[in-house]
């Protein structure tokens, strides 16, 4: 199975490529719903999480505020380093999990931080989703309700557009409409079926 990673900048557009994959029956494995999934209450990284940062990472219904968090640990890569050391071995079993019993000519993994991490190496084709710097920042300010200062500190700490470029298989700019998207993922879906069933 081709196994296609999809990644980006914060506010790039990566869940409606991924939504968009989906709706062509394309498996789509998104790291950051695994990532929800095991800080849920009661799960054993939540208790690490707040044990290591202190309760005021949780809203109040005892759930993670993941803004909140995301704030707090993009203002150190020591927080960041300690925060991903918590979560990623978990998330990386999820994936190879899910990949095991799939039998689709293709999937797409949603890796945020797919080169900043060592998510690529069971990875055969980067996609990157690419967007101008201010409507990523505009996207997610309004998205994740947080002043653009933050969204700035954490597009500071994300890896470079140029770096996310130089590593892409694929590319998809995303600066224009839903219908770009469209036809962007389309032509990609097909090329990619082409890739995974040869001749």
């Amino acid at each position: 199975m081709l196994r296609v990673g999809l990644t980006g900048g914060i506010g790039s557009g990566k869940s409606t490529v991924a939504e968009l994959f989906a709706r062509r029956g394309v498996p789509v494995i998104d790291t950051d719903v695994i990532a929800r999934e095991v800080v849920r209450p009661g799960q054993p990284a939540l208790a690490e999480i707040i044990k290591e940062f202190g309760n005021g990472v949780l809203d109040q219904h005892g759930n993670l505020d993941r803004a909140r968090l995301r704030v707090l640990v993009f203002d150190s890569s020591d927080k960041r380093e300690r925060l991903e050391a918590m979560l990623h071995p978990r998330i990386r079993s999820a994936v190879l999990h899910q990949l095991s019993i799939s039998n689709a000519p293709y999937c797409v993994i949603v890796v945020p931080l797919l080169v900043e991490t060592k998510f690529r190496e069971f990875i055969d084709r980067v996609l990157v989703v690419d967007a101008e710097e201010t409507r990523q920042m505009e996207r997610t300010s309004a998205r994740d309700h947080v002043p653009i200062e933050a969204v700035q500190k954490i597009l500071a700490a994300q890896a470079k557009r140029e770096t996310r470029l130089a590593v892409a298989d694929d590319v998809i700019t995303n600066n224009g409409t839903l219908e770009d998207l469209e036809r962007e993922v389309e032509r990609l879906h097909a090329h990619y079926l082409a890739i995974a069933r040869p001749g």
